[in-house]
């Protein structure tokens, strides 16, 4: 039996079995795909030929390098107003509000526009969304620059817009990269490496402002500082931005797996847009991790967003430390990010890892959020990090597991829907807690967060693990290790036997 055959008859079958009902529509795209590899296997079967091999590029580690520095270009600009709150009201006199909303225009920008983002990443592939997201924030970091007066708030807005078009097309890309290019037993690290960049981006923002604009009452001293700040920014980008045109490359001659072999099978016209969106509305399992994806994000946003606000109210004049808090948060993070990444590639848990991170956050956020007032910041370095730990070492987590429950269908299109949550309830909950925060005090504002934690914990231990990729690629190698046994019987090798008797990867090359 072949490789296709197995695949569609285990996949419906493990459907059946569970009483959970068929829904072909949502295979439909995997036996278009089945349908060409089978078209390849009897083709070589008669000309006597191999299929294509797989292979590992040298050069896919500086595209995921080169995408993780543009990644954290761009969030480090996410938070550099807010961690220095009262600086920008104080130098553009505008109210506290107003800032947040420096913070917030990256997530309401990314509602309206991951849906057209996602349908350009399908249609013209990474290096022209590559090359989109670097040229839009490299274009907002000169905003910024000329925007260091007083009475130029609107032009520095104007900036930050850019920058947050920008975050649109970076924030689907790391599973769609270790998709494209990594190896199956590399694509969660690989992952991880990804959302590392964006992770160290916002670590920056968190320790870099503070340092370089100081607290000072002389308005054209603040001047010259946050022009400095906005200077090296804009340096920064540019560079990216010239090395992206000249480096990133779309995708690998050959796939790195078979998974990835069968995805480049199905022909561009057989490929609609919208019926993936509805296939993937309609996947019970993925519609459950959206929310809590969003709930776990959106919370780790309404904490970065208004941490120099909590920092403040309990410990003033702390301004410097509030963003090494916020840089522990975020280091701790990186971390478990990279550690959870390198599990998953080992063990293939994918859902109990990610309820056993998710049911950690929780207990970060109601430790943070216990020991915030007792007048000890070593405490709060040490209950952020933790919190911080298992709350960003959650985000490759959530890109990979999605994938898993909605292969074959396009990493960018099912990382845009985890993101667009994300967003939608960082902005509720970034609003909603700052006010509860100026009515009831920090306390409140964070117990509200935990509520949110614990319902997104409970949710996660209702998603059903089908780990749809996994499986594939486990049958790929069966089906291929099976013909190879039926050609020994036979003395004859072809189709996919030739193709393992044959060296599978080639040594790597750039």
């Amino acid at each position: 039996m072949g490789l296709c055959s197995r695949l569609g008859d285990t996949t419906l079958n493990d459907d059946q079995s569970k009483g959970n009902g068929v829904d072909l529509e949502n295979h439909a795209k995997l036996d278009e795909a089945c349908d060409a590899v089978q078209r390849a296997e009897n083709q070589s079967q008669l000309d006597g030929e191999a299929l294509p091999p797989t292979r590992l590029y040298k050069r896919r580690w500086l595209i995921v390098l080169l995408f993780s520095s543009y990644s954290l270009c761009n969030s480090f600009q996410w938070i550099q107003y807010g961690i220095i709150n009262n600086i920008f009201m104080k130098f553009y006199d505008v109210d506290a509000f107003t800032i947040d909303w420096m913070s917030m225009i990256y997530m309401l920008t990314y509602i309206p526009f991951i849906f057209p983002v996602t349908w350009l990443l399908d249609k013209k592939g990474l290096r022209v969304v590559a090359l989109v997201a670097t040229a839009l924030n490299c274009a907002g970091t000169w905003i910024k620059v000329a925007s260091v007066k007083p009475n130029l708030f609107a032009v520095t807005f104007l900036g930050q817009f850019c920058c947050s078009c920008a975050q649109v097309f970076i924030l689907g890309m790391p599973s769609r990269i270790a998709s494209v290019w990594f190896g199956s037993e590399e694509v969660s690290t690989a992952c991880s490496i990804g959302v590392f960049g964006n992770q160290l981006g916002i670590a920056i923002g968190f320790l870099v402002p503070p340092i370089l604009v100081p607290n000072v009452d002389d308005l054209d001293q603040l001047a010259h500082h946050i022009s400095i700040m906005f200077y090296i920014t804009a340096g920064v980008a540019t560079l990216l931005f010239i090395l992206v045109i000249f480096v990133f490359q779309e995708r690998p001659k050959l796939p790195p797996t078979q998974a990835q072999a069968t995805a480049r099978s199905i022909p561009p016209e057989q490929y609609s847009y919208t019926a993936s969106i509805l296939r993937l509305l309609r996947n019970k399992p993925f519609i459950l991790l959206i929310i809590t994806y969003g709930l776990n994000v959106g919370c780790f946003y309404a904490v970065g967003t208004l941490l120099n606000r909590m920092i403040i109210e309990h410990y003033p004049g702390e301004e410097v430390n509030a963003g090494r808090i916020g840089l522990t948060i975020v280091i701790a993070g990186m971390v478990g990010s990279l550690i959870c990444g390198i599990w998953l590639d080992k063990t293939k848990t994918y859902k109990q890892t990610t309820l056993a991170v998710y049911f950690m956050s929780l207990v970060g956020m109601i430790v943070y959020a216990a020991t915030l007032n007792l007048q000890h910041l070593w405490v709060v370095f040490i209950t952020a990090g933790a919190l911080g730990f298992f709350m960003t070492g959650y985000l490759p987590l959530g890109f990979e597991f999605a994938v898993e429950l909605t292969y074959p269908e396009s990493e960018g299109t099912s990382s845009g829907l985890l993101n667009c949550s994300a967003q939608v309830f960082g902005i509720i909950f970034t609003i909603c807690q700052g006010k509860i925060m100026d009515r009831f005090g920090t306390l409140a504002g964070n117990i509200f967060l935990c509520v949110f934690l614990l319902i997104g914990t409970i949710i996660t231990g209702l998603i059903k693990s089908d780990l749809r990729r996994q499986n594939a690629n486990k049958l790929a190698k069966a089906a291929v290790s099976e013909n190879k046994v039926e050609g020994q019987m036979s003395g004859q090798d072809y189709g996919a036997t030739a193709l393992i008797t044959q060296p599978q990867t080639p040594p790597s090359q750039a």
